[in-house]
């Protein structure tokens, strides 16, 4: 299997900037990788115009979980597809603390995205506190299990569970690779309880996202536990994110 990396750029460009990483990134091409970038809604189309013709692939920060009706300001998993979409970032952490997303939202936005034929990459994680309290294990289950319980996977598609600790988000400062690596484990052996053993090691990818940069990547891949990684701030930084796919 492929290892995966997600570039999430968040709110952070504007459309000529987003323009410009496109540009630069289009040209990746690794055999042993899968390159995904999820700009902003504001700049998918032109940012999926400029991935088109190269192998890096084009995913989303968001979906809802209806097809169509009177949602202002949502955007449903079959207009992603249209727009050229493949993957979409579920349940981010940014979302469930600030918009209020619920498991039961992820749960609905995942089977959407499924429907639609996109592949989710659902996010799970703890905070400080509950990590503090001992409650990782519980809540990665937890959060994995509401996401997906009840959902039919086909052997023909693909779900990525990404394991984003929430208290390291954007702060500079990765956790420990053998902690990710316990994490992932937990979120796999998850999946072997909700799917049958064959399924979930052959359709599901469980991947690191927290400060991840070029420096430490290499780390996190010799645990031979991550498939992947969901990459914030280091993804925004033409060299950086260049040097970190190579580094994996």
């Amino acid at each position: 299997m492929k290892s995966i990396i997600i570039a999430n750029w968040k709110m952070q460009l504007d459309l000529k900037g987003a323009k410009e990483l496109a540009m630069a990134f289009k040209g990746i091409s690794e055999k042993d990788k899968e390159v995904v970038i999820c700009p902003s809604f504001a700049s998918l189309g032109e940012v999926g115009n400029i991935l088109k013709k190269g192998s890096v692939k084009l995913g989303a920060q968001n979906c809802f979980w209806e097809v169509k009706g009177a949602y202002t300001g949502e955007v449903s998993s079959w207009e992603l597809k249209d727009a050229g979409c493949e993957y979409v970032i579920i349940g981010h952490s940014e979302r469930r603390q600030y918009l209020k997303e619920t498991d039961e939202m992820v749960h609905e936005k995942v089977r959407a995205a499924l429907s639609a034929g996109l592949t989710p990459i659902i996010c799970v994680g703890e905070t400080f506190e509950q990590r503090q309290q001992g409650a990782r294990d519980y809540i990665l289950i937890h959060q994995t299990t509401k996401a997906l319980e009840g959902i039919k996977v086909d052997k023909n598609q693909k779900v990525i569970v990404a394991y984003e600790p929430v208290w390291v988000i954007g702060s500079g400062q990765a956790v420990a690779p053998e902690d990710a690596a316990s994490a992932s484990q937990v979120i796999g052996q998850t999946l072997i309880d909700l799917y049958s053993g064959d399924l979930a090691n052959n359709n599901f990818s469980v991947i690191y996202g927290g400060s991840v940069d070029s420096r430490n990547i290499k780390s996190f891949v010799q645990t031979g536990v991550i498939q992947g990684f969901l990459v914030g701030g280091a993804s925004l930084k033409k060299d950086e994110f260049i040097d970190l796919i190579k580094n994996i």
